[in-house]
């Protein structure tokens, strides 16, 4: 091969890279000021494309940001993140760290329905539908989901099925659904984005998987996001180096970015996330669990206020907008 044929080959294979980089949505000119031009838009704020990786059916992410591919081979060199995140309104978060502290959620957080208990969760599950496209685009991006985390004072492990819309997630469209897991050795992990649309039903579920044995505390966990109306679907698989308690569950959450005007919410006015079950950590069904709206935003100074309120029961959580 020439010199100039072999120049083009590893031009071509560098774009296709940059482009399977580059996955999600650019942060654009609705960031914050301080957050760099190249940032991309993630359940957990702003990160750099670097940072935000693609497991694929049948692969594993490991806690220090390697693959275990399908074959039970794995990644000899760790992905870690060496780029400071930063929170939707621009907060800057540790410089490299994987423990982004409890302001990593907060400010892109609008509503949700929540439980937290000392005693960890083993699951969680719950059915939505996919909203009308909202009437105007000024840039917004917004993503609906249930999950488990960490612990509300430590939420550095959050792992949940998401339904986004207008996050660029690659190959999808603006409609998508993939399952999200923050933040290995500081990156943020997805499984392949699935293309949805309006009126589809959605399953997302949220387990341990350490199988048929009963145990309290649990490595493995398995991120199942469904289409069932065109039955797709898309999962990602985790492995934490040891036992992995989640002590705060959400039956279901409405995260935004660049929200300019009301119309920028799907004009429905509301999402419910029905059949919500929440598992203890014996995989027992919680027959009552204390659901209860929590808000990240305040009537005067929230700017749109975009009348937000939050409803749960046993089963549901009804998110308006």
């Amino acid at each position: 091969m020439n010199r100039a044929k072999w120049s083009f080959c590893i031009m071509f294979f560098f774009v296709i890279s940059l482009s399977m980089l580059y996955a999600q949505k650019p942060a654009g000119s609705n960031r914050p000021a301080n957050v760099p031009s190249d940032y991309v838009i993630t359940p957990f704020g702003y990160f750099h494309p670097s940072c935000v990786r693609i497991a694929k059916a049948g692969e594993i992410v490991l806690a220090d940001g390697r693959i275990r591919f399908a074959d039970g081979t794995e990644e000899t060199i760790a992905a870690v993140c060496s780029f400071p995140h930063y929170t939707a309104k621009g907060e800057l978060v540790a410089e490299g760290s994987a423990n982004p502290g409890p302001l990593y959620i907060e400010h892109s957080w609008i509503e949700a329905g929540q439980v937290s208990d000392s005693t960890p969760y083993n699951g969680v599950v719950g059915a939505w539908s996919v909203p009308q496209t909202p009437t105007t685009n000024d840039g917004q991006t917004l993503f609906f989901f249930p999950g488990l985390m960490h612990s509300p004072s430590d939420p550095v492990l959050i792992i949940q099925p998401v339904l986004g819309w207008n996050d660029g997630q690659s190959g999808a469209g603006p409609w998508n659904i993939a399952s999200w897991n923050c933040c290995p050795s500081g990156m943020a992990w997805s499984s392949t984005a699935v293309t949805v649309n309006t009126g589809d039903q959605i399953s997302g579920t949220v387990m341990a998987a350490c199988g048929a044995v009963i145990v309290q505390e649990c490595s493995k966990w398995t991120i199942t996001t469904t289409d069932v109306t065109t039955r797709g679907t898309t999962t990602l698989n985790v492995e934490y180096p040891s036992l992995m308690t989640f002590e705060w569950a959400v039956s279901g959450a409405l995260e935004v970015y660049s929200i300019t005007q009301c119309s920028d919410y799907p004009p429905d006015g509301s999402i419910t996330f029905n059949s919500v079950g929440l598992y203890d950590n014996y995989f027992r069904r919680i027959q009552h669990p204390a659901w209860s709206p929590e808000y990240w935003v305040t009537e005067g100074q929230t700017d749109p206020w975009c009348n937000y309120n939050a409803t749960t029961t046993d089963t549901s959580a009804t998110l308006y907008y």
